[in-house]
């Protein structure tokens, strides 16, 4: 039976964020951003292992206890300059164990409410998909081009438009083929596409959401809050 692993990209400096050190470690409930993040991946039976692809100067990690998680996180050291590489490198460090047909989900560092009931539609919709697919919803506001002056140049139709998110879930031989021939994506979506190939969308919701602004900290933080 193929067998599941996780990578979380978390070299990012969090620039649009505007905080004083990265997203990934900034407060939320107590812990840092992605320690929630993580605790969501290592709860889950079906996942073998987690690594975190940190950038190889980072200076906060270590400040942290990550103890809880269990043995299931491994850190690693070998972040890139795109989010492309940091998965390249972390798929890298999992080749000692993983094989090319076992699965890889990758994670947004900063998509910490992330659910088991996501999970599980991501692993049951996958089982059997020869390709691999991601969580995603569909877009529901009305989506406006804007110009350079940033007022709308055109409404565009939304007809089946989808919002990607994490995890992204391919095979492990399939995702680094992909990310070798292809690193000028924003997903790992984008660089299997780039192959040819067609991955499903798994629907989601709206709580799966990536911290990218200081409102999102606190929208994340009731989500959280709600759960328990």
């Amino acid at each position: 039976m193929p067998r599941h692993y996780a990578i979380v990209p978390a070299a990012g400096s969090g620039s649009r964020f505007g905080a004083e050190r990265p997203k990934q470690y900034l407060d939320l409930l107590g812990r840092p951003l992605i320690f929630h993040t993580l605790s969501a991946l290592v709860a889950c039976p079906d996942i073998e292992r987690v690594w975190v692809v940190l950038a190889p100067d980072d200076p906060w990690w270590p400040r942290y206890d990550w103890s809880e998680l269990g043995a299931k996180l491994e850190t690693v050291r070998c972040g890139g300059a795109t989010r492309a590489e940091s998965v390249a490198n972390g798929l890298q460090a999992a080749s000692m164990v993983a094989a090319d047909d076992d699965w890889v989900l990758v994670h947004d560092a900063a998509r910490p409410c992330l659910s088991a009931a996501q999970l599980d539609a991501l692993f049951a919709d996958l089982a059997n998909d020869p390709v691999g697919g991601i969580l995603a919803v569909p877009v529901a506001d009305t989506v406006k081009r804007a110009d350079a002056e940033q007022r709308v140049a055109a409404t565009e139709p939304r007809d089946g438009l989808w919002q990607a998110q994490t995890p992204q879930m391919f095979r492990y031989g399939l995702l680094g083929e992909a990310l070798a021939k292809c690193r000028a994506v924003t997903d790992e979506a984008g660089a299997v596409e780039a192959l040819g190939l067609k991955p499903k969308l798994v629907r989601g919701d709206a709580t799966n959401l990536k911290v990218t602004y200081p409102a999102d900290l606190a929208l994340a933080a009731m989500i959280l809050r709600a759960r328990k």
